[in-house]
């Protein structure tokens, strides 16, 4: 795994709620932040965002400088401490979790060729690669009469360490973990709404996938 990644300098993505995907414009002033800047500093931060911004693609332009921030001064989350488990190819470790206030921090990490389930994630998300290559496969949603569920294809982000991915809350991907070594990943994700999330899969009849 590559470690002293710099997220200063990495792409920021940002894909909308169709699959469409562009470059995200930050608009958080970076320079104001105090330094050092730890999680601690960071989850104040975000908490004022989310307060402050009811926008969930502005908020994304907001966070992300923020996420960059945090992963440029915190060396000890770039260590390679998170292995895959090498029965389910993936594994997770929470960083942040309170009763009553829904929001995901943790690592994810995924065994080489790993790939992921196409779903969505029913609210506004944030994928920062800190290790190995992942591929984000997009797609959109495609109903016809017999096919209700149908989904298409839009495109693929190939994330390397120090790119970030955002995504709004009804975008559909799966992830697939490309190489020979595992991706690690910093993720943060807002409050779910359950009725909105979905996994599709053909096999068990949840959609249909062209």
């Amino acid at each position: 795994m590559t470690i002293g990644v710099k997220f200063m300098t990495g792409k920021d993505w940002l894909v909308n709620d169709d699959g469409r995907y562009d470059v995200c414009e930050a608009t958080n002033q970076i320079e104001d932040l105090t330094h050092p800047y730890r999680l601690y500093r960071f989850l104040t931060d975000l908490e004022d965002v989310l307060e402050q911004i009811s926008d969930d693609y502005l908020r994304l332009q907001a966070i992300c400088p923020l996420v960059r921030r945090l992963l440029d001064s915190s060396p000890w989350l770039q260590i390679a401490l998170l292995e895959p488990d090498s029965e389910t190819g993936w594994a997770v470790q929470t960083l942040y979790d309170e009763p009553f206030f829904s929001l995901t921090v943790q690592l994810v990490a995924w065994a080489p060729g790993a790939v992921s389930p196409i779903h969505n994630h029913a609210s506004w998300g944030l994928v920062a690669l800190l290790g190995g290559q992942e591929k984000n496969t997009l797609w959109r949603r495609s109903p016809i009469p017999k096919f209700p569920d149908k989904i298409q294809t839009v495109g693929d982000i190939l994330l390397a360490p120090g790119d970030v991915l955002c995504l709004m809350p009804d975008a559909i991907h799966h992830v697939e973990a490309l190489g020979n070594e595992p991706t690690v990943s910093f993720n943060l994700y807002g409050e779910a709404d359950y009725a909105r999330r979905f996994e599709f899969d053909r096999v068990k009849g949840t959609a249909e996938i062209f």
